[in-house]
């Protein structure tokens, strides 16, 4: 559902806001997942949760790309394929997604010069077009703690490599509460505290506590959950 009509026009002055940049979603594969090795992997795809549910959230456009996937890295996650449901992922197979014209083509016509970019891994399907996007006029920020790679020093050289280029770190609720801003706007308020309580951790749960104990609200309500019952075999 747009949420577009509910949230005031932000100021920039330097920083992201909904109308000003694309979320870039780039190798989010299970291959790709097995070879992380710098962070815990189901905290990647929850914070990869947190940035797709975000940009569903505040409408900003998203670019979901994927590598061999038939061949080699398998199929998107499902988690974060469920939030764009009707959205395919441009399929390549060039490492770098800056050597894709269609990846590149599908940025281009967001007509958005600010590039909000995770992915795996780190060193080669981030590193690398986030490099060429630089050069080529963009400014990348890229999610780190979305972003993984085969080893803790992978990852970091990987980081100061696009630091060192231009590229600005972030993570995955910076950038919701950057979108935010103001906890006033309560077109998205109630969105952002869902995903809060349901993907960050004592955060989450210091909310919950703050609505119920501190102002008397009711628990939240959570969808019952439903067990999953084998298919019928005929």
């Amino acid at each position: 559902m747009s949420q577009t009509a509910g949230r005031p026009k932000l100021s920039e002055k330097g920083l992201l806001t909904p109308d000003n940049c694309v979320v870039a979603i780039i190798d989010l594969q299970p291959q790709m997942l097995f070879g992380v090795a710098n962070f815990d992997r189901q905290t990647v795809i929850n914070n990869n949760l947190v940035l797709a549910k975000s940009a569903r959230v505040f409408d900003v456009p998203v670019v979901l790309s994927t590598v061999e996937t038939k061949s080699f890295s398998g199929l998107m996650w499902p988690q974060v394929q469920a939030v764009f449901p009707d959205q395919a992922p441009i399929e390549r197979s060039t490492m770098n997604a800056w050597d894709h014209r269609g990846f590149v083509s599908a940025i281009e016509n967001t007509g958005r010069k600010k590039i909000v970019l995770a992915g795996l891994w780190t060193e080669t399907c981030v590193a690398l077009p986030t490099i060429q996007a630089l050069h080529d006029g963009y400014e990348v920020y890229v999610v780190e703690d979305c972003c993984g790679d085969v080893s803790v020093l992978s990852h970091e050289n990987a980081m100061k490599r696009i630091v060192q280029a231009g590229a600005k770190p972030v993570t995955a609720l910076s950038v919701m509460l950057e979108w935010q801003r103001d906890w006033a706007a309560r077109g998205t308020y109630d969105a952002v505290m869902d995903i809060v309580k349901n993907h960050c951790g004592a955060y989450g749960v210091g909310v919950e506590y703050a609505y119920t104990m501190v102002h008397g609200a009711p628990a939240t309500k959570f969808a019952d959950y439903i067990v999953p019952m084998p298919a019928a075999h005929e």
